[in-house]
């Protein structure tokens, strides 16, 4: 497989929040960006961050930070839809995305997702079971080939907010990932996820 970017997705409002960057919240020494960032850049080529908004407050990461393209505040798909145009402008063939705020993703995600498209799939989505056994898609978690790029733009332009309807018609496939004492794709919402998240964090994988 060729080159893959990282793009860790912090475009969002953060509303539960009060309105803060979550990835800067403190999780024990560091931030969950940190982690986030730690987890990451051992599995792609080359990492950016999708952000709206003033740019320099990220400057600290010494990262590129790629802005959304298409204005409205339209949701994750946005930020993903940025990482290809910055991605394929740079050369790569595939972006893979993590959210900002989730800091216990696999750190084989990458790695899985790259297996799964061998098969000829241009997009590959991380799920885990929830109790009854159910499967869930995370969309935010996810292996997209650069070639989806103006079908996931139109799609935009049109209105589409459902990442799993979209990318079910691309043909794309999911990954399941075990969930074990920790739920991998556990995020940071609310505070009382921080103070769970600071809770879990010696004994994440």
């Amino acid at each position: 497989m060729t080159k893959t970017v990282g793009v860790i997705l912090a475009g969002g409002q953060g509303t539960r929040m009060g309105g803060q960057d979550k990835g800067l919240l403190s999780l024990g020494p560091h931030t969950i960006l940190d982690e986030v960032i730690g987890r990451f850049t051992p599995q792609v080529d080359q990492l950016v961050l999708n952000a709206n908004g003033d740019a320099a407050r990220f400057s600290h990461l010494g990262l590129p930070v790629v802005a959304d393209s298409l204005g409205g505040f339209l949701g994750p798909l946005a930020g993903v839809l940025a990482g290809m145009e910055w991605a394929r402008a740079q050369g790569a063939d595939w972006v893979a995305t993590a959210a900002a705020d989730t800091p216990f993703f696999p750190r084989d995600f990458v790695s899985r997702c790259q297996q799964a498209c061998l098969s000829g799939a241009p997009i590959a989505l991380a799920a885990t079971a929830d109790t009854e056994g159910v499967w869930h898609r995370h969309p935010t978690f996810g292996l997209w080939h650069v070639r989806t790029l103006e079908s996931l733009h139109q799609a935009l332009v049109d209105g589409l907010r459902k990442i799993v309807r979209w990318t079910d018609a691309e043909g794309g496939v999911e990954v399941r990932f075990d969930s074990g004492a920790i739920d991998p794709f556990f995020n940071v919402n609310t505070p009382d996820d921080l103070a769970e998240a600071k809770r879990l964090l010696d004994h994440a994988p």
